[in-house]
């Protein structure tokens, strides 16, 4: 069997769509396809019932994937461990952040890092909005800057190095806008945008409650896959973004206002890799994003 039937097969597997797989992969949809069948025709059996519409596992393919999963992530680890000792501070190391606030510190701590290991080379880029895991597991990035909690038994983190408040970003049409402040208990009166993507209920509880703490359901607004999606309806008046202070800030427009909630639980950030994978490039550059984040002492962010 082909690595790349196997590798090809588990995303499918998790994305239950040729169109997402293709692009965490890299290949066409039609590459994907011959894989898929290749995979199928070597083991005698479909794994796939694919119609127009959707893509599910058979139950040949729910025990195969069943078997092979925990092999094929052990060995991937393995593989990464391995390759990460042998180069200490050669090779490269992927950054991502997840917004240009965290940008600003991972940037300031690539740049320390750059001058203290020039044989490392660094990469940096903004994650994906919508699905916060997939791109580090997939090894796209190696560490990542991003909001916290993250409990996921294969990715590990280190302890919050800097929070911000939480704001509501709401039309400027809305009776929200004229307010100094809000509290979770105003959330009914506003319809709250969420995420379409793959988000653990745990972080999805935190963007879009569905209750305040004492109870009162709170609506549901339309799903958006980016963040600028999301401010083009607030800005309709179509839905309100529970969102991070610095939203103001780095993407004011016209329409949009932003109103603290005091009582909301703060936006923590920190840093996230693959558990076992904290090679001495990754350590460096956590020890320099904490120091950096410690510097920022600016309106944006509060005392955890």
């Amino acid at each position: 069997m082909e690595r790349d039937e196997l590798e090809c097969f588990l995303i499918l597997a998790d994305e239950l769509h040729f169109g997402r797989t293709a692009v965490r992969m890299r290949l066409s949809r039609a590459r994907v396809s011959q894989l898929i069948q290749r995979l199928e025709r070597r083991l005698g059996a479909p794994l796939f019932e694919r119609t127009s519409r959707t893509v599910v596992l058979t139950d040949l393919g729910a025990r195969f994937r069943a078997d092979v999963e925990p092999h094929h992530r052990a060995i991937e680890q393995a593989l990464a461990r391995t390759a990460a000792a042998a180069r200490g501070f050669g090779g490269t190391l992927r950054v991502g952040f997840s917004a240009p606030f965290t940008g600003e510190i991972a940037m300031r701590a690539v740049d320390a890092l750059r001058a203290e290991h020039p044989e490392l080379a660094v990469e940096i880029c903004e994650m994906s909005f919508n699905d916060p895991y997939a791109q580090l597991r997939d090894r796209y990035y190696d560490v990542l800057l991003m909001e916290l909690p993250v409990r996921e038994d294969d990715l590990a983190k280190s302890p919050t190095i800097l929070t911000e408040a939480r704001m509501l970003a709401v039309a400027a049409a809305h009776p929200y806008a004229a307010r100094p402040w809000l509290t979770m208990e105003d959330l009914p009166g506003a319809s709250l945008i969420g995420v379409d993507g793959d988000i653990p209920d745990y972080r999805r509880e935190l963007q879009t409650p569905r209750r305040t703490p004492a109870g009162l359901p709170v609506p549901a607004g339309p799903d958006v896959s980016s963040l600028q999606e999301a401010l083009m309806f607030v800005a309709a008046n179509k839905g309100a973004l529970l969102t991070a202070a610095h939203t103001g800030t780095y993407h004011a427009r016209p329409g949009v206002a932003h109103v603290p909630v005091v009582d909301a639980e703060p936006v923590r950030y920190g840093l996230v890799w693959r558990a076992g994978e904290n090679t001495a490039a990754v350590d460096a550059f956590a020890e320099l994003a904490a120091a950096e984040a410690a510097t920022r002492t600016t309106a944006l962010t509060t005392v955890a």
